[in-house]
């Protein structure tokens, strides 16, 4: 009788080795991490240089933004300081009128062609300051003159000097002119007038000041009077028949 054969009996069959190489015709390539996130494929540089000025500019943006909304808010500041110290204040402008004119040097003869002159004005001027809590600093560097028509007769400036609140200074200032030349025509008028007790003349004043509040003082701003004048004769006893002044400020200083 034959033996019989069981399959676990059997030998077993031949397997292939596993391996952890790749299989023929691959390649494995190993690229940096800072190149994969630097260098965009060629096929989308182009996408990538977009991207990049688009959130640049988005940036920029925001930047310009937040500026325009910290320049608004500072604005806003400051009118509303300005408001506060307007009501605490109660600020007034002051006003300034010419009080006497003597004249020397214009001993007036007939007109000829044209006459060279040396006048003096010595110009009384009257500032009222009407403010309870703020103080006027007169700087140097102040200019005066003196018109007839737009001829210059004389120039000068005015004293410096502090004006508390609530005061009236009046101050006196020399103007004086060297060779003034006039044409005939204008000769003419200024006899004219003095013949007729009713001399036109401009007076114009440009002051630097600084406005004191309290401890404070502020930047230099330019005071600007203008005033017409009108006197009976150009002599030292010369008595005003007529003024009008107008006056402003300049808060840049110039």
């Amino acid at each position: 009788m034959a033996d019989r054969v069981h399959p676990r009996d059997s030998p077993p069959l031949p397997t292939e080795p596993k391996t952890s190489s790749p299989q023929a015709g691959t390649y494995v390539i190993h690229i940096p991490k800072d190149q994969v996130y630097r260098v965009p494929p060629p096929e989308n540089a182009t996408k990538y240089n977009l991207y990049t000025r688009r959130r640049n500019n988005r940036r920029g943006c925001r930047c310009c933004l937040c500026f325009i909304g910290i320049l608004f808010l500072l604005v806003i500041l400051l009118a509303i300081a300005a408001g506060v110290l307007f009501l605490v204040f109660r600020p007034q402008s002051p006003d300034y009128s010419i009080e006497n004119i003597a004249i020397r040097g214009l001993n007036l003869t007939s007109p000829s062609s044209a006459t060279s002159i040396s006048p003096e004005f010595d110009v009384t001027v009257r500032a009222n300051n009407p403010n309870s809590k703020i103080g006027i600093r007169y700087e140097k560097d102040s200019s005066a003159e003196i018109f007839f028509n737009d001829v210059r007769l004389c120039n000068g400036a005015v004293p410096a000097f502090y004006q508390p609140s609530n005061n009236v200074t009046v101050f006196e200032t020399a103007l004086r002119g060297e060779g003034i030349e006039m044409r005939s025509g204008d000769l003419t008028a200024l006899v004219k007038a003095q013949n007729k007790r009713e001399v036109p003349l401009g007076v114009k004043l440009r002051v630097p000041v600084k406005i004191k509040v309290g401890a404070v003082e502020t930047w230099k701003i330019t005071v600007k009077v203008n005033c017409d004048v009108t006197v009976d004769k150009l002599t030292a006893l010369a008595k005003i028949v007529s003024r009008h002044c107008n006056y402003g400020v300049d808060i840049l200083g110039k």
